[in-house]
């Protein structure tokens, strides 16, 4: 049986647990406020860009459109997974579930070669413990994140693709839903697929519409990567937030256990030396 002193000693270290899982729920929270703004403000313009792109495709002649090296289909025999993690942990199964799926994924391909692009040091460390292919890694980039740090990731894959030097590419990610979830996202970068116009619209073009679908791919591959960053950066506050709600609860509820654990053993311990008095004062008699 522990000590009275041991256990107030526990109760004290729980504690000390429960304000910094506390804290760091209020820090998460305020970060996902804006990281929760930013991600759904960039929805309407990555909507309005793929009707665009598609409108624009439709217009364009099949074969002119093929001809641009970011819809070549090729064999995937070089395959690059760009995967979005996080910097840090404690945040329940954020990290864990998106870097398995992207790993079961790239175990699906053994036969090829297999690059990673780990974005967080999360994922840096997952793939280079398990003896993966890191092309790159980018870290520390939700410190500040912007839209060229998506530009300069971007580019130099489309240059690799456009070069023939990787064959697919392929991006894992969580997209922000709710507070309480997010739901994983494995799509397939390039080649690009353009999406068909649920609703065509006849645009008058000064350029030849292949032309004009040459420069708005590149930027469709650009904020496909920005938007999985703000989605994954708003579903980590999230996760975050709601794991440190759980610790805590489970804070107060282990320091209640230990406090009427340590009451009982007091008790007995108070009850046992009263015992032991009149036990002495009636030998005494």
């Amino acid at each position: 049986m522990p000590s009275l002193i041991d256990l107030r000693r526990r109760i004290r270290s729980v504690k000390n647990t429960q304000q910094i899982t506390k804290a760091m729920k209020m820090v998460s929270a305020a970060k996902l406020r804006r990281a929760q703004d930013r991600a759904l403000a960039a929805r309407p313009y990555a909507t309005i860009l793929q009707q665009m792109l598609a409108n624009v495709a439709e217009a364009a002649s099949q074969s002119d459109a093929g001809e641009h090296p970011l819809l070549a289909v090729r064999p995937e025999n070089r395959v690059l997974y760009v995967t979005v993690a996080a910097d840090s942990g404690l945040a329940g199964g954020f990290n864990t579930n998106i870097l398995k799926m992207a790993q079961r994924a790239a175990d699906e391909k053994r036969g090829a070669g297999i690059q990673i692009e780990a974005i967080g040091k999360k994922a840096r460390d997952y793939f280079r413990r398990r003896g993966y292919t890191l092309r790159a890694s980018h870290v520390d980039l939700y410190r500040n994140l912007k839209y060229e740090d998506a530009e300069k990731i971007a580019e130099t894959v489309i240059d690799l693709f456009s070069k023939g030097e990787i064959d697919a590419v392929y991006l894992f990610g969580n997209e922000f839903k709710s507070v309480m979830a997010s739901r994983l996202t494995g799509k397939r970068l390039l080649p690009i697929e353009v999406p068909k116009s649920s609703h065509p619209v006849d645009y008058i073009y000064e350029q030849k519409p292949e032309e004009l679908l040459g420069s708005l791919l590149p930027k469709y591959v650009k904020l496909q990567i920005y938007s999985a960053l703000l989605e994954s950066n708003a579903a980590e506050h999230a996760a975050r937030m709601t794991a440190m709600d759980a610790a805590t609860k489970n804070a107060s509820d282990m320091i209640d256990r230990l406090t009427l654990y340590m009451n009982r053993v007091r008790q007995a311990s108070i009850t046992r030396e009263i015992i032991e008095i009149v036990s002495g004062a009636a030998a005494l008699d």
